[in-house]
């Protein structure tokens, strides 16, 4: 009997287990809190768990809005499984850290999950604030805290290519952004980095900033370039360029948090906040070489690189005051803006005319192209002329050695032209007969009286006699002044400063016309800053725009129109960091100030020099 009724409680016990094992492991999803009163300037900590046989499958978590709190921290997941007489429970939890905003009483709302098609919800939490003691201001201490964390994830570095070169050779400088962080809206340029001893060269980059993944130190970033520069140094010794400044608004969690950076783009359910941070690049410095004195040819003028020549002539059989054209190319890589052509040696018997240059030059990393000269001249002897090989020296710093390319002479062959009357050919039977015999004139005289007054006494005589020598005093006045000009390159650079900036403006009104951006403000800034480094006479290689601000002040320029001048030349270069830059209305309103800016500048400088 004993042995019966054991038998029967293990059987209980055993459906018992069996029956009631689905009700004590069912899926449930609950919330909870560290403490139910808390004060309002003290973080709690709410938890969202989900516990049962599987946590497989979960999504769609949706946490509650959290009004009336910020959130510090999270979500924060954790997961744990447990085995129980053979039986596996788990469960996945996710805290968050919150404060409150103010004292009173509020609720948490309910939190939701779905598994298998299936949604679990929590419970409302109810939470009382009440008035805590005062904290310390820490406003600047938790301002340096977040700068100093954002400076950690977010960064411009300045990359170049080289740190020791000759004197012309190119530098490459690439400015990129590292961010870790979300960024909230457009970036602003604070300051534009200086190329003082430099002539600067901007290289190709994309319209907006393309960003790739990259692992530093172990940290995941996305990296976009910001800017790219090939500088040609025009100076000996140790160099620099000043930093690249920018202001770039970063979404992060508020202040008050002691970690903003839980999560790699910010807590996407958090109530974030954003902040104007000053991101500033390292400063570069190049050490610049001179270039050897060792072997350096006689002819040489400066050209830094690797180049190639070629050099043809359109004929070599002519006639006297038939022009010819001698066509020399210099490609390769190196700065073509302020390389200069051979020249050219031509036997007595030719009129020599100034060349025509023409540039053609890709700036995509290395600057490579190739600049054309076309050399018109004219024969004015007749017989065989030998025009000296053409030779063209360079520096190549790779090989650091000179070379000096050399064409093959030209021949050339000049026959008598057309226009030439050789008056040793004509005699008397070039002469024709006009008539079978002389014709008279005039064989009456009647009516011809004889004048009482002479010529010379009238007004018209004198006139007449004058207006030859004054038209003579006129134009010697005239090519006086042509002379001067041409003797003196500068002066004549400072009479064409307005027209040459005319010239570009027009252009850029084509491009406006046709909404072609980028040449629209490439054209916008050579007609700018050619007019300054004309009108003040500042080499291209040493022009800055502070530069020019401090000769305008030297002037007398106001200091006003002075900082409308800097406003409209970054605005220039900020152009493709502006999102909205291709709008025509953009582009109309930026074409007006700068046309404003040079007209009140020549009006500005023409009054100083004329007090």
């Amino acid at each position: 009997m004993k042995t019966n009724t054991a038998s029967l409680k293990i059987l209980i016990v055993l459906f018992l287990f069996l029956f009631l094992q689905p009700i004590l492991f069912a899926q449930e999803f609950t919330a909870s809190v560290n403490e139910t009163t808390v004060a309002d300037n003290v973080r709690f900590q709410v938890s969202f768990s989900f516990s049962g046989k599987s946590i497989n499958n979960l999504k769609n978590f949706k946490p509650p809005s959290f009004s009336n709190f910020l959130v510090l921290s999270g979500p924060n997941q954790s997961t744990s499984i447990q085995i129980l007489n053979g039986v596996q429970t788990a469960s996945l939890t996710y805290l968050y850290i919150l404060q409150p905003e103010r004292v009173g009483t509020y609720s948490i709302g309910k939190a939701s999950i779905e598994q298998v098609g299936q949604t679990y919800e929590t419970k409302p939490l109810k939470m009382q604030v009440v008035k805590g003691s005062a904290k310390p201001k820490q406003n600047n201490t938790e301002q340096t805290i977040s700068n100093e964390e954002i400076a950690k994830n977010l960064y411009i570095r300045a990359i170049i290519d080289k740190r020791k070169v000759y004197k012309g050779e190119q530098v490459t400088v690439v400015y990129k952004l590292f961010t870790r962080l979300t960024i909230a809206a457009q970036m602003s340029i604070n300051k534009l980095p200086q190329y003082q001893g430099f002539w600067a060269e901007e290289l190709e980059t994309a319209s907006n900033i393309t960003f790739k993944t990259d692992v530093i130190n172990g940290k995941q970033f996305r990296v976009g370039n910001l800017k790219k520069v090939a500088l040609f140094p025009s100076q000996t010794g140790k160099l620099e360029v000043t930093p690249f400044e920018l202001t770039v608004p970063v979404q992060i969690q508020r202040k008050r948090s002691r970690n903003i950076f839980d999560d790699f783009f910010g807590d996407p359910f958090g109530r974030g906040e954003t902040i104007e941070y000053k991101a500033i690049s390292n400063t570069v410095k190049v050490d610049v070489l001179p270039l050897p004195t060792e072997g350096k040819p006689e002819n040489f003028h400066g050209a830094v690189g690797d180049f190639k020549m070629e050099a043809t002539m359109n004929k070599t059989s002519t006639k006297t005051n038939e022009p010819l054209t001698l066509n020399v190319s210099i490609s390769g890589t190196g700065n073509f803006e302020l390389l200069e052509m051979p020249e050219i040696n031509l036997p007595t018997g030719f009129e020599k005319y100034e060349p025509k240059i023409s540039e053609n030059v890709r700036n995509i990393g290395k600057l490579r192209g190739s600049k054309t000269g076309g050399y018109l001249f004219v024969p004015r002897v007749v017989g065989i002329r030998e025009i000296s090989p053409i030779e063209f020296s360079y520096f190549d710093p790779a090989k650091k050695k000179y070379f000096t390319l050399k064409s093959e002479p030209f021949t050339l062959n000049i026959e008598q032209g057309e226009r030439i009357v050789n008056t040793e050919v004509v005699g008397k039977e070039d002469v024709q007969q006009l008539g079978n015999d002389i014709r008279f004139i005039k064989t009456s005289f009647s009516g011809i009286e004889k004048k009482s007054k002479y010529m010379i006494n009238t007004n018209g005589f004198w006139i007449a006699g004058a207006a030859p020598f004054l038209l003579l005093a006129v134009l010697l006045g005239w090519k006086r002044r042509s002379d001067k000009l041409a003797g003196n390159v500068t002066l004549l650079r400072y009479q064409k400063a307005q027209k040459v900036a005319k010239n570009r403006l027009k252009k850029a009104g084509k491009f406006l016309q046709e909404k072609n951006h980028k040449e629209f403000y490439t054209e916008l800034s050579l007609a700018l800053f050619g007019y300054l480094e004309d009108k003040l006479h500042i080499a291209k290689a040493e022009f800055t725009i502070e530069r020019a601000a401090d000769d305008l002040r030297i002037k007398g320029v106001k200091e006003r129109l002075i900082i409308d001048l800097k406003n409209s030349a970054e605005k220039c270069e900020y152009v493709r960091f502006a999102p909205g830059a291709e709008e025509s209305a953009a582009m109309k309103e930026m074409y007006d100030e700068l046309a404003e800016v040079i007209i009140s500048l020549e009006k500005s400088i023409v009054e100083t020099k004329n007090v």
